[in-house]
């Protein structure tokens, strides 16, 4: 997540439901300017604290705990009688504040024993004293407060996971009432603390998900239609904890999380969002929507939740939504020949080509000629999946027309662009022979990543529709792929070159029968031509 996106949403947390952060309501406008200008001076002085002054603060708050117990359990129905204990207790966890000063003491905080008894306090009767520690805990472990602190940072993080951090802050969200301002900005710091756990110790994000129910609640948030801060971070936190995660991928779709998200986005098929914090949470749930249909499971659940219909429908109503739709499309049609089939089915066909053909509108903050190019890329991806999915029957001979409409201008697009990807690869690898000739050789692999980025991929996909083209032993197709090359100079020779590179490179990240199975249909393509 980008540092300029997290500061936008804490400058936003104040006004979360139209209030102030810490409360106060009326009596927060009555406070005069004097009075403000004193508190913002105050606040400005940060106490600097060392191991002897850590140690008081933490007798102090552990004195004041006790005494709080004692009272809540010698007055139980008398709340007037342990109030001021907890106001105690509440002021004693304020100071722990000054600790954020000074992050390499964070050992310390842990070996003096006090993070299970500040973690309780989540569970405490009186939700302002939870909120405090939420607070807290978000003030320790906010990035720029930890900067280079790692080692101590994540001995903090270690400790509150062991101590059950999670699930009791997970606990404590079902408690808060977001029509309270004071609540809804303590769910903003709960999300907070739990993305600060995850850039501290990335394996927090599996386990989030497997201790607690969180993915239940984000669920349940962004399917509520008012555009708030909250939900914006609950999107941002939701791509975070999938982005990576196939076990969270999984757990997602078992939550009939596919359909959910499906329907948040289905808000916008004939709406642009309002604002830019409305259209980066679109974007978050669309991210969402890319990383959860992965797994194969939640493909088919993607297709049976009529989610190639959605994308089609986006894309037809020309809104900002346009590019992410096309994205959504390409994961959930990678290697899943049921949504290729619905895909041809409900007439994907016409809209993919008008794209493909360089009609692709573009709004907002995706104008641009990178995001074309990146819509164009998502299109040629689409296309090869069409033709590793639709082996034989009448869905495939629809597809291979498509190329015979209008004297083969799809084919002339189709060089088109392989003649640009195929440049800006070739000029990647003059760079490489160059640096060669220096001081500063590549090994191979740094060099094939290296012309990935030029466009590599985007070529082998090219080669490999002109490869299926030829494949079909169409004589029209035949005879104007061949006159296009000749042209350009270039042979079919060229095309199997790529290809043979691709075969080559194919990993064998899901498994050695899986990869022998790809290989094989790219070398019996190589073979056809």
């Amino acid at each position: 997540m980008s540092t300029q996106g997290k500061r936008k949403r804490e400058q936003d947390v104040g006004a979360i439901n139209g209030g102030p952060v810490n409360g106060g309501g009326a009596m927060a406008m009555d406070v005069s300017s004097e009075a403000m200008l004193a508190l913002d001076a105050a606040s400005d002085v940060v106490e600097v604290i060392d191991v002897r002054r850590l140690k008081k603060l933490v007798l102090g708050f552990e004195r004041k705990l006790r005494d709080n117990l004692e009272a809540r359990m010698k007055f139980v129905d008398q709340p007037e009688k342990f109030m001021e204990s907890e106001v105690d207790l509440d002021e004693e966890v304020k100071k722990l504040h000054a600790l954020a000063a000074n992050p390499d003491l964070y050992p310390e905080l842990v070996r003096l024993g006090s993070v299970p008894s500040v973690l309780g306090l989540l569970s405490h009767d009186n939700t302002d004293i939870a909120m405090s520690v939420v607070t807290l805990l978000s003030d320790l472990t906010d990035e720029d407060v930890i900067g280079e602190s790692d080692e101590p940072a994540l001995v903090l993080v270690d400790a509150l996971v062991e101590n059950n951090a999670l699930e009791l802050l997970v606990q404590n969200l079902s408690r808060m009432d977001e029509a309270d301002s004071d609540e809804a900005a303590a769910v903003f710091n709960t999300l907070s603390i739990i993305e600060n756990m995850t850039e501290v110790k990335p394996a927090v994000a599996e386990l989030v998900c497997e201790r607690t129910k969180l993915l239940r609640w984000i669920l349940n948030r962004i399917k509520l239609r008012e555009f708030d801060s909250n939900k914006f971070y609950a999107s941002e936190i939701l791509a975070i904890l999938l982005q990576s995660s196939e076990p969270n991928q999984k757990r997602l779709g078992q939550l009939n999380g596919v359909d959910t998200l499906l329907q948040a986005v289905a808000f916008y098929k004939s709406r642009d969002p309002k604002t830019t914090e409305e259209e980066e949470m679109l974007e978050n749930l669309f991210n969402s929507l890319c990383s959860v249909v992965m797994p194969m499971e939640n493909k088919d659940r993607f297709v049976k939740a009529e989610g190639v219909e959605l994308m089609i429908i986006i894309m037809k109503q020309k809104r900002l939504a346009y590019g992410s739709a096309m994205k959504a499309l390409d994961f959930a049609m990678t290697r899943c020949p049921a949504a290729c089939e619905r895909f041809v089915d409900v007439l994907g066909l016409k809209t993919l080509f008008a794209a493909f053909m360089g009609k692709i509108p573009v709004k907002g903050k995706h104008k641009g000629e990178r995001n074309v190019e990146e819509i164009e890329e998502r299109v040629i991806s689409i296309i090869s999946s069409l033709f590793g999915g639709l082996t034989r029957g009448s869905r495939r001979e629809r597809l291979l027309s498509k190329f015979t409409e209008n004297e083969f201008e799809k084919i002339d697009r189709l060089m088109e662009l392989y003649l640009r990807y195929a440049d800006r690869v070739k000029a990647e690898s003059k760079r490489h022979d160059e640096m060669d000739a220096g001081d500063d050789e590549l090994d191979e692999d740094e060099k094939y990543l290296a012309k990935l980025e030029a466009g590599l991929y985007t070529l082998q996909l090219l080669a490999l529709t002109m490869a299926h083209l030829w494949a079909s032993e169409n004589a029209g197709m035949r005879e104007r792929l061949g006159l296009l090359l000749k042209q350009r100079r270039l042979s079919r020779d060229d095309i199997k070159a790529v290809l043979q590179e691709y075969h080559d490179n194919i990993g064998d990240m899901e498994g050695s029968e899986e990869r022998d199975k790809r290989r094989g249909k790219i070398q019996r393509l190589i073979s056809s031509m």
